[in-house]
């Protein structure tokens, strides 16, 4: 729709809302907004379609413990169609990709993975949540839950059955989850973490004693870790009884064999490329105002928002500033529409620098850092993570499970 602000009496709006991404910050986004235009007191017409290349939701925090465990990532993966809380006549899921966005007409060109058509939607609200793309075993690359399935059952299979070492290479916040909760899920397995500098979670702006923590709880929890090792080849050998396995070289000679290598360093690339070259930095992260709106040199950029891990901004990237980013573009666009609707001076809600902070599973302990300093033991686990790996606590904190928005 083109609103008139000037004129605020639109008794029979019908607001169109497009996110591209259906996991922590779309799901976020979509839910707020429709929970604030559901309000008894100011009702809002809104159609909201969620496009996203899987076909259900995967709750990524999981992933480490889905590569040891078939049941949980049974768990992890829902298919949109049972998100109960967004089984309504006003929201429609697709299953595709967004390949460009065209700002100033305000309509995004879908490619459909049903179909394998392409058509173009019109929005009057666009909100890109589509994250970073990483490579496997970080996230699954499957697309539907039978492949993916087939995918990690396959993967677990291997791990699970090893007779050599399982070699875990990169000691950042996933290679030391994946390598723990292998451990933590078989204990009989050897679990060999492996990482090229001198402290754990090297990369993350992170003060040495956590580094230290993780380094700590990954050894108590049976995890062999070698500091200073940067792998330089992996070269696949079969046994004596015929079965796959690897010879492994690092650079500074150390040897060994493996029975599978986890490659756990993923150069993540923002997957932003349908978006304007003027809303992105030149590492492809979206710039986004504190609103979540995009650059005002963008056109229609106050009807054009970015959220999660895609967009650049302070602090470590996680699912809690995702889903907070998420809501914070919905009660914006709610202000938005209020002021077209009813002439109402919009009171923006703005995100904050995002200070480092950090939680993170080493099997049965979890390690907190933030502003209140650091934690770490099985209460912190209970309380950052659960059983689950924070799969209930997303799920209810989104009412995934069935409390309409």
């Amino acid at each position: 729709m083109t609103a008139d602000v000037a004129n605020p009496v639109i008794s029979a709006c019908q607001y169109r809302v497009l996110v591209a991404g259906g996991c922590y910050g779309g799901l976020s986004a979509a839910i707020n907004l429709l929970e604030k235009c559901d309000a008894i007191d100011s009702p809002i017409s809104v159609d909201v379609t969620i496009v996203d290349e899987r076909d259900g939701y995967y709750h990524i925090i999981g992933s480490p413990l889905a590569m040891a465990s078939r049941e949980y990532a049974d768990k992890a993966w829902v298919e949109y169609k049972h998100v109960k809380v967004l089984q309504r006549p006003n929201v429609t899921f697709v299953q595709g990709t967004i390949t460009n966005v065209d700002c100033e007409n305000k309509t995004a060109t879908i490619s459909e993975r049903t179909t394998q058509k392409t058509r173009v939607e019109s929005y009057d609200f666009f909100v890109a949540a589509t994250g970073l793309r990483r490579v496997w075993p970080v996230v699954p690359q499957a697309l539907t839950k039978e492949a993916y399935l087939t995918e990690v059952g396959a993967h677990c299979d291997r791990v699970l059955n090893s007779t050599a070492p399982v070699l875990v290479v990169g000691g950042g916040a996933v290679g030391i989850e994946m390598a723990a909760e292998l451990k933590y899920t078989k204990p009989s397995i050897q679990v060999t973490l492996a990482h090229s500098r001198d402290k754990l979670l090297s990369a993350e702006p992170l003060p040495n004693m956590v580094k230290d923590c993780a380094l700590e709880l990954a050894e108590q929890g049976g995890v062999e870790v070698l500091l200073n090792h940067r792998l330089a080849s992996s070269t696949p050998t079969k046994n004596a009884d015929g079965s796959l396995q690897y010879e492994v070289e690092f650079t500074n000679g150390h040897k060994m064999i493996a029975s599978e290598v986890i490659t756990a360093i993923s150069n993540s690339i923002p997957s932003s490329g349908y978006l304007p070259q003027d809303a992105l930095d030149t590492d492809g992260y979206v710039n986004v105002r504190p609103t979540m709106q995009l650059p005002a040199g963008v056109p229609n950029a106050e009807a054009h928002f970015a959220v999660g891990d895609m967009i650049h901004w302070s602090g470590i990237k996680r699912c809690g500033g995702a889903l907070y980013e998420g809501k914070i573009a919905a009660l914006n666009i709610h202000q938005i529409m209020l002021q077209q609707l009813q002439d109402k001076t919009p009171d923006f809600t703005q995100l904050s620098e995002f200070p480092p902070m950090i939680g993170l599973a080493v099997g049965k302990n979890g390690i907190s850092y933030g502003s209140e300093g650091m934690n770490y033991g099985p209460q912190v686990m209970q309380l950052f993570f659960e059983d689950d790996l924070g799969f209930r606590i997303v799920w209810d904190h989104l009412r995934l499970g069935g409390i309409t928005a």
